[in-house]
């Protein structure tokens, strides 16, 4: 027996180094190598549960190290206010995506997962230059916290405010929001010359891969119904909802978003035609396609009602990443089913995940698979809130200044003996934010975050010897008898997104009109509209002395008071139609019978002062 136990050790030996070596040098972890070699030699290794576990996005609560390992899992997201603890700081947030991805890349092929969160960020300016800069700002926020995916812009053209997502379009007219893709060079980084067509970019660590969202005709739906059906012909859908993804994919967007809508009443999550034909191979998009939050669920009516069709027919219309969340092992299920009995064929598996590995391979996420600490100091800084600030001053719209041009109300005096100032909104951060922001539905009060409520503002602007008396819902005697130099009420819309927001009437939440003709029927007042969308002010349109569209500032409530003193001037246009009344709706800019209160491109403008 003694004879052949050199031979076999020597054997093993060079098993052993044959092993090292693999280990050591693998084609699809080495940067020099063109994508298409690391894509295409990192694929060869892949079994199918390796594949679908790429395909498969999961929920943050859901992603114990465990599922990630067992389950080769792809990607990981926050839903809408879903955070790791109340108030959690960057770190925090870096150590959990940390422990997510050790996990995954403790597997056999060690492929990273990539962390997704929505970052929307809907500014209603029309300024390429400055959302560019708010989505450098985004980016560099959002990697602070571990994090290198968004789920934005949301490039929605907004047909009918009525719809509850309206103030995450930038536009009814597809020309600015096309103008607004910009944000992608600020999220993702400029394309470097010489790009092929359709290839995602992202440059480096202080970069995020965007998601242009929700194709295709998610802002069109009858009535603004959230998630319903878009009526409209291929022209029209062409010509309206289409444009903003030809800037979006030249740009190199990384990743796209189906809409859980229907076009003509065909789901968007299982239409071939558009995300295949089109998308795919007539656009030449070669990022990845992701579904909406269970949005193969929602393929059928009522939702989950045949799961195993819907994953047939959203993976089948060309869905490479799904967001499951939760119930992902059904889905990893169902689809390896499918493969194995060739109803889904392994060359559908294949397109998904060559793109989703190319998107991970030009982010450098195998490179630097780790999150850290470097940019940290980045959330919330100074100079990303003086950002924000200069948003909020180049998009408040003012619609009305005295009762004729050479009576202008505005700018306001600083130095005044007793103002007003009223409202719900006046000192409410919360509703500043609007939705989207801390938690899905957005909060009311002054908790949730820092900021500067509008009413701070103007207590920081105003004259010292000015005094500035503050009542949320003061009623007319009150005011007759308060002696007010003039006073400015802040009323609008209570937090939303999505369907909750969704309102047949658009109206300023009570007691807002209220507020309006107590304070405005004893003294000169500008009244200052918070709301995600254009909302009914005709019938007090004549009792006010000025009226500025403020939209949903955010947390800089500063650069409110910074226009309305006179610091800076007012320059802002209307980028959606105000409508007179619900009836008149839908109704935009170009139509046959358009007869606004106030039109599409709308806004007086001010000088700045300087005796203030």
């Amino acid at each position: 027996m003694g004879k052949f136990s050199i031979p076999k050790l020597g054997f093993l030996l060079l098993c052993c180094l044959a092993a090292l070596t693999e280990a050591t040098y693998v084609k699809y972890k080495d940067p020099k190598q063109p994508l298409g070699v690391r894509i295409k030699d990192l694929m060869r290794r892949m079994t199918l549960a390796e594949k679908i576990g790429q395909m498969t996005q999961i929920e943050r609560t859901v992603a114990t190290p465990d599922a990630m390992k067992n389950y080769f899992i792809g990607s990981v997201l926050s839903g809408g206010g879903s955070v790791p603890a109340q108030k959690a700081t960057p770190e925090t947030w870096i150590e959990m995506v940390n422990t997510m991805q050790k996990a995954s890349l403790s597997t056999r092929l060690g492929i990273p997962m990539i962390y997704g969160i929505d970052a929307v960020h809907g500014h209603n300016n029309v300024d390429p230059n400055l959302v560019k800069r708010i989505g450098e700002a985004t980016a560099l926020e959002v990697r602070a916290t571990g994090i290198p995916y968004v789920f934005a812009p949301c490039i929605a053209v907004c047909r009918d405010p009525r719809w509850g997502r309206c103030y995450e379009s930038y536009s009814e007219d597809h020309k600015i929001v096309q103008m607004m893709t910009e944000i992608i060079t600020g999220l993702q980084g400029g394309l470097p010359v010489h790009s092929k067509k359709g290839v995602p970019f992202v440059a480096g660590k202080n970069k995020v891969a965007a998601c242009a969202k929700h194709y295709v005709g998610d802002g069109g739906t009858t009535k603004g119904i959230n998630e319903n059906n878009t009526v409209i012909s291929w022209n029209g859908l062409l010509g309206i909802h289409m444009p903003a993804y030809f800037n979006s994919i030249a740009k190199g967007v990384a990743t796209i978003m189906t809409s859980y809508s229907s076009w003509n009443g065909k789901k968007m999550h299982a239409n071939h035609d558009l995300v295949t034909d089109f998308l795919k191979n007539k656009l030449k998009f070669r990022g990845f396609v992701i579904s909406d939050w269970q949005g193969l669920d929602r393929i059928t009516s009522p939702p989950d009602a045949n799961y195993s069709y819907s994953v047939e027919a959203g993976v089948g219309a060309g869905i490479d990443m799904v967001m499951v969340p939760y119930n992902f092992t059904e889905f990893i299920d169902d689809l390896t089913y499918q493969v194995k009995n060739n109803i889904i064929p392994m060359s559908r598996i294949d397109d998904a995940v060559k793109r989703i590995l190319r998107v991970k391979f030009v982010m450098g996420l195998f490179e630097n698979p780790m999150a850290d600490n470097s940019l940290v100091n980045q959330l919330g800084s100074q100079e990303h809130r003086e950002l924000a600030r200069e948003a909020v001053r180049k998009s408040l719209v003012l619609l009305k200044n005295g009762e004729s041009a050479d009576k202008p109300l505005l700018p306001l005096p600083k130095k005044a003996t007793k103002i007003l100032v009223a409202g719900t909104h006046a000192d409410n951060l919360g509703y500043q934010c609007g939705g989207w922001t801390i938690t899905w539905q957005g909060l009311g009060g002054n908790d949730l975050t820092t900021g500067t409520t509008i009413l701070q503002a103007v207590k920081n602007t105003v004259d010292s010897s000015t005094q500035v008396v503050y009542s949320e819902n003061p009623d007319a005697g009150f005011v007759k008898s308060g002696e007010f130099s003039y006073a400015i009420v802040v009323v609008g819309e209570h937090p939303y997104a999505e369907t909750y927001g969704d309102s047949l009437n658009l109206t300023i939440s009570e007691p807002g009109p209220t507020t309006i003709y107590n304070v405005c029927g004893s003294v000169k007042c500008v009244v200052v509209v918070i709301s995600g969308r254009p909302v009914v002010v005709q019938p007090f349109v004549s009792s006010v002395d000025a009226l500025v569209a403020a939209w949903l500032p955010g947390t800089e409530g500063q650069g409110v008071a910074d226009v309305l003193f006179g610091d800076y001037g007012f320059t802002g246009k209307l980028a959606r139609t105000w409508f007179k009344t619900v009836d008149q709706l839908p109704m935009n800019v170009g139509d046959p019978h358009y007869d606004p209160l106030f039109p599409f491109g709308f806004g007086l403008t001010t000088k700045p002062t300087h005796q203030n």
